[in-house]
Order: C-alpha cells, then sequence, then structure tokens
C-alpha cells in the first residue's frame, strides 16, 4: 500500500496520520504522530475459536524504551513485565472501544500499541486511543465508531487541549475524554477538588475536540475508499426465545418485584426459575425444535434468560422509578464505617460497608526509601503514594485459583490512587512514604468508591494529615429509547444489566477523580451533567456517615510506625556523610538502628522506631556536616590521649585534638595529668588547617561561654 500522510490540526495542536508505512500484514494499522511522540497502533481479526460465548477482544500497549532514548533497568536490561502505567493505558483503550463492537461478535479481535517516540510534550496514551479506531476502520472489523480521545487541562482559568507533561503538573485537571457521534463513551479524570459545574464544562470542551477528531476520520477513510463495515446480527430461534419468555417472564418479574435486599436469596431465585426451564427443555424429544436450537448452541438458555431479566429490571425502574431492592432512584444503601479495627501493629486501618459491599482499607508508612521506582516512558521517577487492590474470589461467593493482580484490580487501585493523591500532605510537609491495600471482601457493586472511602478512614485513622476527607459513589443509568434513569449508588445488578458506571469521587469542595464506562455507543452532555450533579449529594451522604466513625486525623501515629526526622545538607557533602563504600553512613545505621536516606539535593531522611535512637543519627550527621568556625566552644569527650595531646570528639563524628600546650594556662607534664580517656572537656575551636583538621584549645574560654555549653547538653534530648 502507498504511504499516506495526513494532518489534523485543532488547537494549535497538530495530529499526524500516516498509513501504509509499516506494518503491511496487521489488519490495519496506522502511525500517529504529534510532535516527536509517535504510536504505531494495529488491529486485527481472526476466525473465532469453537465455543467462545464473548467477544474475545485483546487490546495491548507496549512501551519500548528506545522511545525515550533509555535503555531498561531490568537485569536483563530488556522489557519484561509491562508496567502499571502500561497496563492503566492498554485499559484506556479498551474501555471506549469494547462497548462499540457488536455484541454478538465472536471473532478474536486484537489491537496494540506501540510507543515507538515520545518526547516530554505529548503523552502518547490519547494517541493510542485515537489511533485504535483508526485501524480498527482500515481492517474492515464490523465497529461501530469512528471514536476519538483528547485530552483536557485546566491552567489558571484556561481548559487547554492535549496538554504537555507540564502543564498537567502544573494545572488543576487531567482530564481524558473519548466519544462517537452518539456522545461521550469514556471519562477518566484526576482534579484538584474541581466544582462539579467546572468537571461539566470541561468535558463539553474536551467533546468538541472529539468530534473533530471523528470528523477527520471519516474524512480519512472516505479518501481511501473504505466504507464502514456494519454486519448485521444472526437472526435468533424465535421459537426458543418464545419457549423461554413464555415460562420466564412472569415468576422474574414477581421475584424482581419482591424488592428482595438479600442479593444472594434474589440471585438463588432467579437460578431456579433458570434450572426449571433447562430441565423441561432436557425432558422434551430430541426432535423438538427448542431441543434442536439448544443444541446447536449450548449457551443460548442462558443469555436468553439474561435478556428478560434485563428487560425486566429496566422497565420497573424507567416505568416505576423503583429498583430491584425498593430504593428509590437516588437513595444510597445502609452506610457503616469503623476505624482501628486492627491492632497497632498496623499503621491504620478502615473498614467501610455499603451495602452488601465491604473494603478494609489498611494503611502502611514508610521511609523515603520505601518509594516505588518507575521504569517507564513517564517523566515521573518514583511514586511515594501507593494505592493497591485485592479482589479475592470469595468477595463474590466463588472459588478460582488467587493470582498476581489483573489489569481490573490495578485500575481500581489506580482510581482510588488518584481520588486520594489532592489532599495528601506535601513531602516536606510529612516525608513518609504511605502504602493503602483495599481488600474487597465482599462485593455487590462500586466497590473502586468503597476503596477510596475506606483508604479515607485509614489515612486519618493512622494520623496522616490529609487536608479534606474524600468519598466517592458509583452512578448509573437505565435507557430506554428517549428515557432516562439516572441512578445512584448502583449494585452488582444494576451494574451488570445497566448501560452506564460513571463513579465519582471528592471532597465536600469538588471533584477529585472520575470514571465513566459506558455499555452502549454514546451518551449526550445533558445526561452526563444530570450524572454529576447527582453524585454530589450521594457523596455528601457518604462523607458525614464516614465522620461519624472520625472526624479528623489522629494526633499520633502508630508507636509501631517509624519516627521520621529530616535535615538538609550541602549536596557536596552528601559523600562525607556516605563514606569511602558507604562505610560512614552504615556505622551510623548500626549504631542507630535507623534507615538513613539522602536526595540528591542533599535532604537527608532518617527514619526508625525509636525516637531517640533517630535523634542520635540527626545529631551525628549534623556534627560531621557542621560548618566550623574558629572560637565556636563545645563541650566533648576525650576519645583518646597521645603525647603531645588529646584527642576531643565535640560532635558526632567530629573530632579535633588539643595539644598538650592548650590544656591549661600552665606547663603540663604528661597529657594524662590533665585528661584522660571518657572525660568531658570545653574546647574551643583554634584553628581548621588547610588539610581539614581541627586543632582545639581550652583556654581563652569565658566563664559564661562554658555556662552556657553546659546548660545546652543538659537540656539535649539524648
Amino acid at each position: 500500500m502507498e504511504e499516506i500522510v495526513k494532518s489534523i490540526s485543532f488547537d494549535g495542536r497538530e495530529i499526524r496520520l500516516k498509513i501504509g508505512l509499516l506494518a503491511p500484514q496487521a489488519g490495519g494499522s496506522v502511525l500517529i504522530e504529534s510532535g516527536d511522540t509517535s504510536v504505531l497502533v494495529t488491529a486485527t481479526r481472526a476466525k473465532g475459536r469453537p465455543g467462545i460465548d464473548f467477544l474475545p477482544l485483546t487490546v495491548d500497549y507496549e512501551e519500548r524504551m528506545y522511545a525515550a532514548g533509555r535503555i531498561p533497568g531490568s537485569f536483563q536490561r530488556r522489557e519484561s513485565r509491562p508496567p502499571e502505567k502500561a497496563i492503566l493505558t492498554g485499559r484506556l483503550i479498551d474501555r471506549p472501544m469494547r462497548p462499540l463492537f457488536p455484541g454478538w461478535m465472536r471473532d478474536d479481535l486484537q489491537i496494540v500499541a506501540t510507543t515507538l517516540s515520545m518526547d516530554e510534550k505529548v503523552p502518547p496514551d490519547v494517541l493510542a486511543v485515537t489511533g485504535a479506531s483508526i485501524a480498527t476502520l482500515l481492517a474492515k472489523i464490523p465497529f461501530n465508531g469512528p471514536m476519538a480521545a483528547v485530552r483536557v487541562g485546566l491552567v489558571g482559568d484556561d481548559f487547554i487541549l492535549n496538554p504537555t507533561y507540564a502543564e498537567i503538573l502544573a494545572g488543576d485537571l487531567d482530564l481524558v475524554v473519548a466519544g462517537t457521534k452518539e456522545g461521550v463513551i469514556m471519562v477518566e479524570a484526576g482534579a484538584n477538588e474541581l466544582p462539579e459545574a467546572d468537571m461539566i464544562e470541561a468535558i463539553d470542551f474536551g467533546y468538541e475536540a472529539v468530534r473533530e477528531l471523528i470528523n477527520a476520520q471519516l474524512e480519512l477513510i472516505k479518501e481511501l475508499g473504505i466504507e464502514l463495515v456494519t454486519a448485521e446480527q444472526p437472526a435468533a430461534d424465535e421459537t426458543l426465545i418464545q419457549f423461554i419468555a413464555d415460562r420466564a417472564t412472569a415468576p422474574v418479574k414477581e421475584i424482581l418485584a419482591r424488592f428482595e435486599k438479600d442479593k444472594a436469596i434474589r440471585d438463588g431465585a432467579l437460578d431456579e426459575v433458570k434450572a426449571a426451564i433447562v430441565t423441561e427443555i432436557e425432558a422434551l424429544d430430541d426432535d423438538h425444535p427448542v431441543k434442536l436450537a439448544v443444541a446447536a448452541s449450548g449457551k443460548v438458555v442462558g443469555d436468553t434468560f439474561k435478556s428478560i431479566t434485563k428487560k425486566l429490571m429496566r422497565a420497573q425502574v424507567v416505568e416505576d422509578n423503583v429498583r430491584v431492592d425498593g430504593r428509590k432512584l437516588d437513595e444510597i444503601r445502609p452506610i457503616s464505617c469503623k476505624v482501628g479495627v486492627l491492632p497497632k501493629r498496623v499503621h491504620g486501618a478502615g473498614l467501610f460497608n455499603r451495602g452488601l459491599t465491604q473494603v478494609l482499607s489498611v494503611l502502611t508508612l514508610g521511609s523515603p526509601g520505601d518509594a516505588q521506582e518507575l521504569d517507564d516512558l513517564s517523566p515521573d521517577s518514583e511514586k511515594r503514594y501507593m494505592h493497591h487492590y485485592n479482589f479475592p474470589p470469595y468477595s463474590v461467593g466463588e472459588t478460582r485459583p488467587m493470582r498476581s493482580p489483573g489489569r481490573r484490580e490495578i485500575g481500581h487501585g489506580a482510581l482510588a490512587e488518584r481520588a486520594l493523591l489532592p489532599v495528601l500532605p506535601s513531602r516536606v510537609d510529612f516525608p513518609y512514604v504511605i502504602r493503602i491495600v483495599s481488600e474487597c471482601l465482599s462485593s455487590n457493586g462500586s466497590t473502586s468508591m468503597g476503596s477510596v472511602c475506606g483508604s479515607t478512614l485509614a489515612l486519618m485513622d493512622a494520623g496522616v494529615p490529609i487536608t479534606k476527607p474524600v468519598g466517592g459513589a458509583a452512578m448509573g443509568l437505565i435507557k430506554e429509547n428517549d428515557e432516562v434513569r439516572v441512578l445512584s449508588d448502583i449494585q452488582g445488578i444494576e451494574d451488570f444489566l445497566g448501560d452506564m458506571d460513571f463513579k465519582v469521587a471528592g471532597t465536600r469542595d469538588g471533584i477529585t477523580a472520575i470514571q465513566l464506562d459506558m455499555k452502549i455507543t454514546g451518551l449526550p452532555m445533558d445526561v452526563i451533567a444530570s450524572a454529576i450533579n447527582k453524585a454530589l449529594p450521594a457523596r455528601l451522604h457518604i462523607l458525614d456517615k464516614m465522620m461519624e466513625a472520625i472526624d479528623a486525623p489522629r494526633d499520633e501515629l502508630s508507636p509501631y510506625a517509624p519516627r521520621m526526622l529530616t535535615l538538609k545538607i550541602a549536596p557536596e557533602q552528601i559523600g562525607m556523610v556516605i563514606g569511602p563504600g558507604g562505610k560512614m553512613i552504615k556505622s551510623i545505621t548500626e549504631e542507630t538502628a535507623t534507615k538513613i536516606d539522602i536526595d540528591d539535593d542533599g535532604t537527608v531522611t532518617i527514619s526508625g522506631l525509636d525516637g531517640a535512637k533517630a535523634m542520635r543519627a540527626r545529631s551525628i550527621i549534623e556534627g560531621m556536616t557542621k560548618r566550623l568556625k574558629e572560637g565556636d566552644v563545645y563541650l566533648g569527650k576525650v576519645t583518646r590521649t597521645i603525647p603531645i595531646g588529646a584527642f576531643v570528639e565535640f560532635l558526632p563524628g567530629k573530632e579535633g585534638m588539643v595539644h598538650i600546650s592548650q590544656l591549661a594556662d600552665y606547663r603540663v607534664k604528661t597529657v594524662e595529668d590533665e585528661v584522660n580517656v571518657g572525660d568531658e572537656v570545653i574546647v574551643k575551636i583554634r584553628e581548621v588547617d588547610n588539610r581539614g583538621r581541627i586543632n582545639l584549645t581550652r583556654l581563652g574560654i569565658e566563664p559564661e561561654q562554658a555556662e552556657a555549653v553546659r546548660a545546652a547538653a543538659a537540656n539535649s534530648p539524648e
């Protein structure tokens, strides 16, 4: 294929599309570029595997360290397991793409985005999302697109399209909006307590640019002579559908109308209805049309039963404005919160319950050396706040092998992390590294927002001085033709059978994180705005309940949390503190049972369980790095004697010599006549020679100076 280059410009930013240059055997491929950032995106379709009853779509985002002119830091010096950022970018591509493929498709689909070059201005993730749409169109895969994505930043009072890394860091908003011609399909955002009205305006601002990119894609495929592929859904067996509907509709409707609050009881009743239908079908003659249809497609009974349940549940919400558990559309499930549920060996813990959803968040404080090193293409080199989310099978009453965290777990942890970042204290005010693990102990909808709430409780229980508490709620949607119902605090069945999962987290004063995923092909802005506005009273209600458990961070850290001290030394003194081969710093840490971390700017952080020993370590380093002046007076201790004088340690790690002639204002025959090892003596700096040797004296010290030095030593915490 001949190379085709197309340029798209909007808001002063240019996006270049190169088609036919790379990956000629992929179903469709595009090199999408902006600035010096280049992402190759491919989409490929293969014949489906027998027995598959779902859409086997795989989305991979690959980072290559050469893209930023770097060599991987792993032992083998090559890329291996994808970093967390790459996994999250893969999810960012998958979430707006997946609902746009026909639900009946069973062909294997794979989208691969590979960052080949990256500058410090243009993040590759939104380019990869738009590139996935273009590659899919070029591959002629059935697809309800085009789709596109943009990033929106907020610097001062101005929204910025596709901001640079520096603009994202300096601003109050990092928002990604993806959409189709029909409306918004995905939103991902972190914000610095942005008011609801501003967030709505930002999403609308981004969607306007999305529509420009969609039109550009339509022009491109028209130029290439490619038609949008709209394959028709295979015809369903109406006899089988009617057979199941006749037997399921009435009992399912009756079960839903019970408004059963216990999920297990409701699910059990529905399973009994389905099992009875299966039993009746099995009893039919082998040549019965219904029996033949089931034999041709083993999953058809379950799929049809689910479809009937979905239709009846949605009708109940739209027509009666009541949900399966009897709640009103804006009603929140019962909430209970506890802190301090684990022994103080754990630095902080919060237990959050909302209905049948239960999350235990556990916090650990560490020293700066515990920060997570990032070996990816992002500009950041480390993370000092880590939020990890676990979803064991027993949380939904199931059994399955326990494996390492999947994309869902990593995504939920990142969302909770993003929601809490704006309220955490600065590194200067609170130098600890913070790790929170949210254990999902029971799940019936919105465990990610439960993690935000549980983690806020854990932070306050640990005594971390957060600026404000953060809460969150998940909003749902039922859309039937022109009828739209927004649901507050959705539970599992409403997420499973609904059209939207819209998570909104924030403080009383504004939004800190948003995540919107759709199961339909887009929502208009008025519905998005309605959901955001209705999430506010839900969030305030949840925050009120949380404050009943704990209304402010504790005054004291856990006795088992490390005590942290910081000081600043000149960068050129770092080598002196570390010593040859680390000898000096190792000696300090062994003596004081502390951990010492030194940043390149000279910030020294000392952590240890014993506060007095941490103070001792700080004193040693302060003594080693103190700028000495002639005439300064100290209280020291004699460490050794030689015939011509005595050596005195006058500061931790600092030693000088008092010549025998400077021990007294009269002639001294032997050093031991005046001082012995272990004696405390008042000394004054007489000289620091050009080789750094310190000469001390006991002469010329005023009584007032000696008294002040002794008083200061008596009041020292050591």
